[in-house]
């Protein structure tokens, strides 16, 4: 395994780990796997936190001491949760400060938020304040009411990876509210180049969802373009962010010192379009229950390397070609999209649940 995640850093993947937990931190596993395994970031979620906190004996000290101050449990997933990721940065800071790109840690706001733009704002700046770490990263649904809090958060500083994007006109709504942030952090005299943000565009929940009308259908053409769109979307996904990272706006930005758009939004957390890959764990003996499927796809992100995997005006029309063929059929891409993030959004919401429930079990006993 070690050989082939150095094969594939050496090809320009950057690896991100999808697990975190006080137990990788305090026994040096974490930066054992950054030295030895290529890990140059990790992701977390609520059901990574939650499966850590009921395994792991390590919270209980810091849980019986904020029950004892009579903290709410709103607090206490707080505190938890943003001391792993403040660790978890310290751990990953030489990996940042060789590549800003990289050594990223990822803490999510509360999934209620979703569609609550205040909400969110107050979120991310609470978050990002405790954390209090230059390569954290705060991830945002990219819901509507989510993008003018990834805008804000953008202008004041705040570095964000974007999630739950599933189609382009969404991902177009991302990249401009990243590019309006920045103009305004601009404006703010901040340093853009300390400001970075992912964009985890979903690959294959798409192929999921419409496979199942297109079986559904069950005609011959129907059946045909069979997990043939998720990789279309992900090819005019890109080509919208060449489109949209080569004009006199970004041009502006990168003159005042943001980084290289290739470091600041990507396909599928990474430069390309790629098939969907299954988030790294070594974890020998143990499986994460209830398992997050909600994007934990964000890789790193390196510049793309030109002439190659680039899609060009024939890719496009081919991408674009399948997306014609399956509205011929009958399937509703419009739908598609809405039904992905209802469910992804429920997900997010399901798996914080589940970190509330442990959390009160962790409380519970401490008392």
């Amino acid at each position: 395994m070690s050989d082939r995640l150095k094969a594939l850093a050496d090809a320009g993947v950057s690896i991100w780990l999808d697990d975190l937990s006080r137990e990788r931190i305090e026994t040096g596993n974490l930066a054992e796997l950054v030295k030895e395994k290529s890990v140059v970031g990790v992701t977390t979620n609520p059901t990574i936190f939650a499966s850590a906190i009921a395994d792991g004996e390590r919270y209980d000290e810091q849980v019986r001491r904020l029950v004892a101050d009579d903290a709410d449990t709103a607090r206490v997933i707080f505190e938890l949760t943003t001391d792993d990721v403040r660790n978890a940065c310290d751990v990953l800071a030489p990996v940042y400060q060789g590549k800003p790109a990289d050594g990223r840690v990822s803490i999510e706001v509360e999934p209620a938020l979703a569609h609550d733009t205040d909400g969110t704002v107050e979120s991310a700046r609470a978050l990002w304040a405790a954390v209090d770490r230059p390569n954290a990263l705060i991830k945002i649904p990219a819901t509507v009411k989510g993008l003018p809090a990834i805008e804000t958060a953008i202008s004041e500083g705040i570095s964000v990876n974007v999630t739950l994007i599933f189609g382009i006109e969404r991902y177009r709504g991302v990249m401009e509210a990243y590019i309006a942030g920045l103009e305004k952090a601009k404006e703010a005299g901040r340093d853009l180049s300390e400001i970075h943000s992912v964009a985890s565009f979903f690959v294959s929940r798409v192929d999921s969802e419409i496979d199942k009308r297109l079986e559904a259908i069950g005609s011959d053409e129907a059946l045909a373009l069979r997990g043939k769109a998720a990789v279309a979307n992900a090819r005019l996904a890109y080509a919208a962010y060449e489109e949209v990272f080569s004009g006199e706006r970004w041009e502006a930005l990168r003159a005042a010192g943001s980084p290289d758009a290739a470091a600041a939004l990507g396909v599928d957390g990474r430069e390309e379009p790629r098939l969907p890959r299954h988030p790294l764990r070594d974890r020998p003996g143990r499986r994460r229950h209830g398992e997050h499927d909600a994007g934990e796809d964000a890789g790193g992100l390196r510049r793309p390397r030109r002439g190659r995997g680039r899609p060009g005006d024939r890719p496009r029309r081919e991408a674009q070609q399948v997306f014609d063929r399956l509205a011929a059929v009958g399937v509703d891409f419009d739908d598609v999209l809405a039904v992905l993030e209802r469910e992804g959004v429920e997900k997010f919401s399901a798996s914080w649940d589940e970190l509330v429930e442990t959390v009160e079990g962790q409380m519970a006993r401490a008392r």
